[in-house]
């Protein structure tokens, strides 16, 4: 990845800094705390989602600091006491964080990353933490969505110019790589991430010509080897598309390929792909963009549409129908002096709010046999699965379902990434992380790649980590019905 050194260190909440020099005044700043990350529900009422973003977050704690300037504004705000603007100076992250590998299928509820650390350090990194994993894991899992949906056809990210804002366009673009996109529009991601851009003509390059055919051909003579050519300009069937065939077969070019972003693309695609074959054009491709999402792009190929790719614009990189992945940051638990483990409970009138304590970790639980994905285990910290044994697990809200498997393989899924601030992760390469997310897909049945109404996948709790929450739960009722 291309080097680009900014310091984001300032990138937060100002409730960070607030709590920050609260902890420093009030002596507990070196106090270890647990956070999980994580979140409540599927984007776009889907079956699971990508997580992603974690190569960002790991570039942005080792580059944690506060430079002279941010010094400077801080004691401008006359909010921060000058014993924790001195602390500052010398800030850095020493903690510990695990994290679920990028390209990685998760679910609801689960820690997709649980970082461990003295409070002021663990709360600090909240906001950017949680913006990285919540808009790249977003973006990577509508890509998955629309890969899926094309069924082996090309897929090219087009958003740019709709994405809210550089970082969006760059970062959306490498996540919408890790969930199955071929290539970008965004040049700029190809340069530092190494997603491949691809690109050829606007409708503008047409109109500069006195001709379409004069535009078409200056065209394929300058990229014999690029020769894709937008063929709606004017008409598609009288003129566009005429005038790309006779090019092609005047220079000589059989690798090509059509590009059409208007019209009735089922009806036009049809009559294209007859008139291409009937001219010996048979390798030509028709690509196909226009607010495509994974919904339209389903009933084009139901329709018998005849596509090679597609190009997809704002509906991607915005994430345009569930535009909010939803991830947060909270306590589960404090770590006394001694090494003893304190968990603890948000309780809220939300039972959906209602967090899960505990330094917890998490196994993947696959069928020996089918290599598929049967149901996640959460469980606390200490606790190890025998999958040489069968295991009962149950489901957390209606504890009479329950089911025993065997013949499973467990597979840890969180990893460590800091250990005492060192990063002891090798962050793999773009092109690894893409490939383990098809393996994950793909390590998914059917019924829970569904698009609509897709099976709920069980993320279950150990019966240790359940009845520890429980009695929490328990345990706050009471109290609060002594009041």
């Amino acid at each position: 990845m291309k080097d680009i050194k900014r310091n984001l260190t300032m990138l937060c909440d100002y409730y960070e800094l607030t709590m920050a020099n609260g902890y420093h005044s009030c002596g507990i700043k070196d106090k270890t705390v647990y956070f999980d990350v994580f979140y409540r529900d599927n984007p776009d009422n889907g079956g699971y989602a990508i997580a992603a973003g974690l190569e960002q977050v790991v570039e942005y704690i080792n580059d944690l600091h506060f430079d002279d300037d941010d010094i400077a504004y801080l004691r401008s705000k006359n909010c921060f006491s000058e014993e924790f603007l001195e602390y500052l100076k010398s800030f850095k992250f020493t903690g510990d964080i695990w994290a679920i590998p990028e390209g990685t299928v998760v679910f609801p509820g689960e820690p997709l990353m649980i970082v461990r650390a003295p409070v002021i350090e663990a709360q600090f990194i909240e906001t950017y933490v949680l913006m990285m994993i919540n808009h790249q894991s977003l973006i990577a899992t509508k890509a998955a969505r629309i890969t899926r949906a094309a069924k082996g056809r090309a897929i090219s990210e087009f958003g740019s110019r709709r994405a809210q804002g550089a970082d969006a366009a760059m970062l959306g673009a490498r996540a919408a790589y890790i969930g199955g996109c071929g290539f970008t529009a965004c040049t700029i991601s190809d340069e530092v991430y190494g997603v491949p851009a691809t690109g050829t003509m606007a409708h503008s390059w047409v109109q500069m010509f006195d001709s379409e055919y004069e535009a078409f051909k200056t065209y394929c003579t300058i990229y014999p080897n690029n020769a894709t050519l937008l063929i709606d300009t004017y008409n598609v069937l009288e003129s566009g598309l005429p005038n790309a065939i006779r090019v092609f077969k005047e220079l000589g070019i059989t690798k090509c390929g059509v590009r059409l972003d208007s019209g009735d693309v089922t009806y036009l695609t049809k009559k294209i792909r007859k008139m291409l074959n009937d001219a010996g054009l048979t390798e030509c491709r028709i690509v196909v963009s226009n607010s495509m999402d994974e919904y339209i792009i389903r009933e084009l190929i139901r329709q018998g549409a005849e596509i090679d790719a597609f190009g997809v614009g704002e509906r991607l990189i915005t994430a345009k129908s569930d535009p909010v992945f939803g991830g947060v940051y909270k306590v589960c638990a404090i770590e006394n002096e001694d090494g003893t483990i304190i968990p603890k409970i948000k309780i809220s009138e939300n039972v959906g709010k209602i967090t899960t304590p505990h330094f917890k970790k998490i196994y993947r639980l696959r069928g020996r046999d089918t290599g598929k994905a049967e149901a996640d285990l959460i469980c606390v910290y200490d606790e190890t699965v025998d999958d040489t044994q069968p295991i009962e697990i149950f489901d957390p809200e209606h504890t009479w379902k329950r089911k025993v498997l065997e013949n499973f393989t467990a597979t840890e899924l969180l990893v460590p990434v800091f250990k005492n601030g060192e990063q002891v992760y090798k962050l793999p390469a773009l092109i690894e992380i893409r490939e383990h997310c098809k393996e994950e897909i793909e390590g998914m049945w059917d019924e829970v790649r569904r698009f609509t109404n897709p099976h709920n996948y069980y993320v279950d709790l150990s019966e240790k980590l359940w009845q520890i929450k429980h009695d929490m739960i328990a345990k706050f009722r009471n109290s609060k019905s002594k009041k």
